[in-house]
């Protein structure tokens, strides 16, 4: 691979992590090449609901963002296994989104951050430990450092370590989009309709997204759920449903090896409780091109991982925390109606509603009283599996 155009950073992937190190790293002052297999704006299948603590990483990174990229809602039905719980109410509005339009968004801010475009350019050939890829139109770029933040099927991952993750900790989310007038107000999660997972409809713009998501151990008859989704929401045999995999739950205790780092889904970074990814994905995205920066700047790339290993050690903690939660909350003998008597707790609910807006992190759930108040709510099926002593 001679030739090379040299950068002082390459990112592989433009989504929300790619695009937050490349516009991190570019306003730095680093010159940054930024690949994505597809050209710009190109469909991603994803629920598009852009949570407070979303919007918080959002405008950390890049700023504010066109109007029209959002429908606002500020409102969620909570549901279980189709019986209603609550209608919950948020003070930062969810923003709901197609993600064409809003990943084009994020990479348009990365380019006039600096970023070279390479979209529309698939790796042929990677060398890592020498920091050189060969794209497929002959191009070759080389860096002392990589950034790999294209998503749970990441290339750069696998390159690493024969596979991007550990499939039997995946969960699969199928999806369509139904292009019609939505004159929804209220969101609807239902934290019932799938095993370990829940199902979603989002209204946007211009229709409605529904989907249904959870672990692939736990559900192996997922697209007959689906099914029954779509009847409940009178969209059956409308669209096509697509599916694909995301992490939930499971990540690499170093995000990367040698001058390598990862980010985002391919760094395994999903809330596996709350399906949040977009604001862990800029989060950690901003995070790997400050661990470059300063390694660059100390004329050490190779500490650049060990960087972003410590930085990264809290969003860790979080995802531990929230993996935690999980298996509580959808522990067998809180399924059916003792898991509808604990989803109805107001307490419940608030810390719910804080997490997604990022105003409470797992860490202040202080875990044990939350356990206490789940046994209390669930004590007479609890007592059955954990007899008191």
């Amino acid at each position: 691979m001679s030739g090379a155009a040299r950068f002082d950073l390459i990112v592989v992937g433009a989504g929300p992590a790619g695009s937050a190190a490349a516009v991190t790293a570019g306003r730095a002052g680093l010159s940054v090449a930024l690949i994505d297999r597809a050209p710009f704006p190109r469909d991603k299948l994803c629920g598009g609901a852009v949570s407070g603590r979303a919007q918080q990483q959002l405008a950390q990174v890049f700023g504010r963002l066109p109007d029209d990229l959002m429908r606002w809602v500020g409102r969620a039905n909570l549901l279980h296994q189709g019986h209603h719980i609550a209608a919950l109410s948020f003070d930062r509005p969810f923003g709901m989104t197609m993600r064409q339009d809003f990943d084009a968004a994020l990479h348009d801010r990365a380019l006039q951050a600096g970023a070279v475009d390479y979209s529309g350019r698939r790796i042929a050939r990677m060398d890592l430990e020498n920091g050189l890829l060969s794209l497929s139109d002959g191009t070759t770029l080389g860096a002392p450092l990589i950034i790999g933040a294209d998503g749970v099927n990441s290339v750069v991952a696998r390159r690493l370590w024969g596979r991007a993750q550990d499939p039997s900790r995946l969960a699969l989310a199928l999806e369509v989009e139904v292009r019609r007038p939505c004159g929804r107000a209220a969101m609807e999660v239902d934290l019932g309709a799938a095993n370990w997972g829940y199902g979603w409809a989002f209204p946007k713009r211009n229709g409605l997204t529904l989907g249904v998501g959870g672990l692939v151990s736990r559900n192996p008859a997922l697209r007959a759920v689906m099914e029954d989704w779509l009847v409940r929401h009178g969209a059956a045999g409308t669209v096509r449903v697509k599916g694909h995999h995301l992490p939930f739950g499971a990540f690499p205790a170093v995000p990367g090896e040698g001058r390598v780092l990862l980010a985002g889904d391919a760094a395994g970074l999903v809330d596996p409780l709350t399906g949040e990814g977009i604001a862990w994905a800029i989060h950690s995205g901003a995070l790997a091109a400050q661990a470059a920066i300063r390694a660059l700047a100390q004329e050490a790339p190779g500490a650049a991982l060990r960087h972003y290993t410590a930085a990264l050690a809290p969003v860790h903690g979080e995802l531990r925390r929230a993996r935690l939660c999980r298996g509580v909350l959808y522990a067998r003998p809180l399924r059916g109606a003792v898991a509808r008597r604990v989803l109805a707790h107001p307490g419940v609910q608030a810390r719910y509603v804080q997490l997604l807006e990022g105003q409470l992190d797992y860490a202040d759930l202080e875990a044990r009283s939350f356990l206490r108040l789940v046994r209390r709510l669930a004590l007479p099926a609890l007592d059955r599996w954990f007899p008191p002593r």
